[in-house]
C-alpha cells in the first residue's frame, strides 16, 4: 500500500490530526532515511534538524537516522533507501535537490519502495510528476523551466507558497504544466496524503485544474 504525504512548512510542530494519522501509517520505524535538499552542505548538522524534530515532537521515533547528500556515496544512499523505513525529502533547494536524485539514480528506488513516503516543501515539490521553476512559483529565474520529479502520483505540487495573494500569476506561470496534469497548490501548515488511491488533505490546499482554481475542503 503507497502512503505518500506532501507537506507544507510547519513553523512550529505538526498539527494534532497528521500527528495521528502518521502514528497511524509509520509502523515500521527502523529506519528514518532524509533526502537533503542543501546536499553540498554534507558538514552542516542543522540540515534536516527542523523535519526531524517534527516527527521527534509527535512521538515518532526511529532505531536508526540516515541523511543523503553528496557526502555519502552513490552506492551507500541507494541502499539507504532499499532499506529505509520511511523516506523524508527535506525543505531547502527544489533544482539541488533534484539534481542529487538524479546522479544518485535514487527515484526509480524511491517508486518501488514499500516505505512512508514525505516531503516538505521542496521535498513534496519533488515527489511530483512534474514541477514549474518559475519566478510565478517564487524563484529568482527569467526563464521558466519544468523538472521532472519522482512521479510518485501523477499531479504536481506547489508547495510553501502564497497562493491567496497571486492566484492570478499562478495560473500564468503554470499554464504550460496544466496542459498535462493538475497542480495541488498549499502554503504553511498543511498536507496532501495519498494513501492507496485516495487522497485526502489538511489544511488550506487548492487545486489547480486547467483555468479553475478551487479550495479544497479539509478530508483528514
Amino acid at each position: 500500500m503507497k502512503i505518500h504525504y506532501y507537506l507544507g512548512w510547519f513553523n512550529d510542530v505538526f498539527d494534532e490530526k497528521l500527528v495521528r494519522l502518521l502514528q497511524e501509517d509509520i509502523t515500521d520505524r527502523k529506519s528514518l532515511v532524509m533526502i537533503s535538499a542543501n546536499p553540498f552542505l554534507h558538514e552542516d548538522e542543522e540540515v534536516g534538524a527542523t523535519e526531524r524534530s517534527w516527527l521527534d515532537q509527535a512521538n515518532i521515533m526511529f532505531d536508526e537516522y540516515h541523511l543523503i547528500d553528496y557526502g555519502v556515496q552513490k552506492k551507500e544512499a541507494q541502499k539507504l533507501i532499499q532499506n529505509a523505513s520511511v523516506i523524508f525529502l527535506l525543505g531547502g533547494y527544489a533544482v539541488e535537490q533534484n539534481g542529487l536524485l538524479i546522479e544518485y539514480e535514487l527515484s526509480d528506488l524511491i517508486k518501488k519502495s514499500k516505505a512512508v513516503v514525505m516531503g516538505t516543501s521542496a521535498g513534496a515539490i519533488n515527489m511530483s510528476a512534474k514541477w514549474l521553476f518559475s519566478k510565478y512559483t517564487g524563484c529568482k529565474v527569467e526563464t521558466n523551466s519544468i523538472y521532472e520529479g519522482i512521479g510518485l502520483d501523477n499531479f504536481s505540487v506547489l508547495s510553501h507558497y502564497d497562493l491567496e495573494n497571486n492566484i492570478t500569476q499562478i495560473q500564468d506561470g503554470l499554464s504550460p504544466l496544466l496542459e498535462e496534469m493538475n497542480v495541488y497548490a498549499s502554503n504553511k501548515d498543511c498536507a496532501v496524503r495519498v494513501k492507496s488511491d485516495k487522497i485526502d488533505i489538511l489544511g488550506n490546499v487548492y487545486l489547480i485544474s486547467h483555468s479553475k482554481i478551487q479550495k479544497l475542503d479539509e478530508t483528514l
